[in-house]
């Protein structure tokens, strides 16, 4: 029962397309209420070898989210024999949460990743279905007003996904010292190429 009650409301994610691929970052704190309910929560999903989501609010709808998109799109590739491209698997997602709209998914969300179809590829989501494809960077969660002043002043469309790297720790240190609900014992960072999904997390 303790994820239905568990949240990453103080949540920060950042999102940044570069030159030759994407770099998403996320902080590890979550909490439930007051009490800090873990300092290592992992708030980016791995969808496929080739499709990310990061996710800010609750543990438990976002997991849910997770589990479903996976399915279809493992059950896509079955039937279809070929990739799922990540506009395809972004339109679902929004329609799944705009269906749900009444009783909604307390979630808000990035998904990024590369297909043979678009290259690169990045939307972001409200929990209502609002989808908005994103050209160059976003961030979400209570940290992301401080982690988009970073990301307004120091991005560089040119820039490749190291340098992306570098910029997107910064993001989410400068969100962790002024927001109270990030933090954690690390940043986690994905990042998406066309030769794959590359993990990591830098501790801090």
């Amino acid at each position: 029962m303790r994820n239905l009650k568990r949240n990453f409301k103080g949540t920060t994610t950042v999102g940044i397309m570069c030159k030759d691929g994407i770099v998403l970052a996320a902080e590890k704190k979550s909490t439930m209420g007051f009490l800090v309910a873990s300092k290592e929560s992992e708030k980016i999903i791995n969808l496929s070898d080739y499709i990310v989501l990061t996710t800010a609010g609750s543990v438990g709808d976002a997991l849910t989210l997770a589990r479903w998109l996976k399915a279809e799109i493992k059950l896509f590739e079955i039937s279809n024999g070929r990739k799922i491209s990540v506009r395809a698997v972004a339109n679902l997602l929004s329609n799944i949460l705009q269906y749900y709209k009444f009783f909604p998914f307390f979630v808000q969300l990035i998904l990024a990743g590369y297909d043979e179809y678009e290259n690169f590829k990045m939307f972001s989501f409200d929990a209502i279905g609002g989808m908005e494809e994103e050209k160059k960077f976003f961030a979400t969660g209570s940290g992301s007003p401080i982690a988009l002043g970073v990301l307004e002043a120091e991005y560089d469309e040119n820039m490749n996904v190291e340098k992306g790297k570098e910029l997107a720790i910064r993001a989410i240190k400068a969100a962790i010292e002024r927001d109270i609900g990030s933090g954690g014992k690390g940043i986690d960072i994905a990042i998406i190429t066309k030769e794959g999904i590359k993990r990591e997390t830098i501790k801090i």
